[in-house]
C-alpha cells in the first residue's frame, strides 16, 4: 500500500478539481474567478453543513436512547458546542460572500439557471433536526425524551438552572446552536437583499420574501420556559 500523505489523504487532486465555473472561458478573467470564490464559499458551507448533520445525528441519538451511556449528555454538549462553532463558521462564510463583487455577479448569475441554495438538501435536513418552522424538531424532542428517561421535565431542567448538572448544559448547548443557526440566516438574507433585491431567486423562489419568511429561531417551547421563570420570580409570595 502506498504511503498515505497530505494530499493522498485529503485527496487534493479531486478536490480542487471540483470547482467547474459555467460562464464562457472567453469572459473576463476576474467575472470567472468571481464565479469561482463564489462556488467554493457555497462548497465550504456544503462540507460544514455535512459535519453539522452528523454531529447533530449522533446527538439526537444518544439523547433519545434510553441505553444511552452514562456520558451522553456530556458528550452531546461537546458536539453541541461544535456545531454552535460550525454555525459561526457559516456565518462568517456569508459575511465572506459579501466580497462579491456586483458587477461581476450580475454577468455570471445567468449561467446558473435554475441551480439555488434552496435545494441545499443539507439544509432541510438541519431545519427539520433544528425545527424550522412551525413545531419543535427532531433534536428537541430527543432532549424531552432524555429528560423524560431522567425522572425530568425541561420545565424542572430551566426552573433548577445549573443545579440541574448536564441536562442543563445540553439546554445551554442547544440554544447556543439555535442561535448561532438564526444568525446565520439572517446574515443570508442581508446578503441576499444586498445582491439581489427584490429580483426572483435563482430557483424560482421570491427571492428576499423567501428566505424572510424563513427565518424563524429554533426550540421556542424550550425558550418559552425560561422566559416563564420571570413570572415565577415576580410572583407574589402566599402569606
Amino acid at each position: 500500500m502506498a504511503e498515505l500523505s497530505y494530499s493522498s489523504y485529503l485527496q487534493m487532486e479531486t478536490l480542487l478539481s471540483l470547482q467547474k465555473t459555467q460562464i464562457p472561458e472567453t469572459a473576463d478573467r476576474t467575472v470567472v474567478l468571481a464565479e469561482h470564490f463564489f462556488i467554493v464559499a457555497h462548497q465550504s458551507c456544503e462540507l460544514w453543513l455535512k459535519q453539522a448533520v452528523a454531529d447533530l445525528s449522533l446527538v439526537r441519538d444518544l439523547l433519545s436512547s434510553p441505553c444511552s451511556p452514562e456520558d451522553a449528555a456530556e458528550t452531546s454538549v461537546e458536539l453541541l458546542q461544535r456545531v454552535a462553532e460550525l454555525l459561526r463558521v457559516l456565518h462568517e462564510q456569508v459575511l465572506v460572500l459579501e466580497r462579491l463583487s456586483l458587477r461581476h455577479f450580475v454577468q455570471f448569475r445567468p449561467y446558473l439557471g435554475t441551480a439555488s441554495g434552496a435545494q441545499s438538501q443539507q439544509f432541510r435536513v438541519l431545519g427539520r433536526m433544528l425545527g424550522d418552522g412551525e413545531g419543535e424538531g427532531e433534536l428537541y424532542r430527543a432532549f424531552v425524551e432524555n429528560a423524560t428517561h431522567q425522572g425530568s421535565t425541561v420545565a424542572d431542567v430551566c426552573r433548577l438552572g445549573i443545579a440541574g448538572g448536564s441536562l442543563h448544559r445540553v439546554a445551554e448547548a442547544l440554544l447556543d446552536v439555535g442561535n448561532g443557526y438564526w444568525r446565520w440566516k439572517v446574515a443570508h438574507v442581508g446578503l441576499m437583499s444586498k445582491m439581489v433585491g427584490g429580483q426572483q431567486g435563482t430557483g424560482g423562489t421570491s427571492g428576499e420574501d423567501f428566505l424572510m419568511r424563513r427565518i424563524t429561531i429554533p426550540f421556542p417551547e424550550l425558550r418559552r420556559l425560561r422566559g416563564a421563570l420571570h413570572a415565577e420570580e415576580l410572583a407574589p409570595t402566599p402569606a
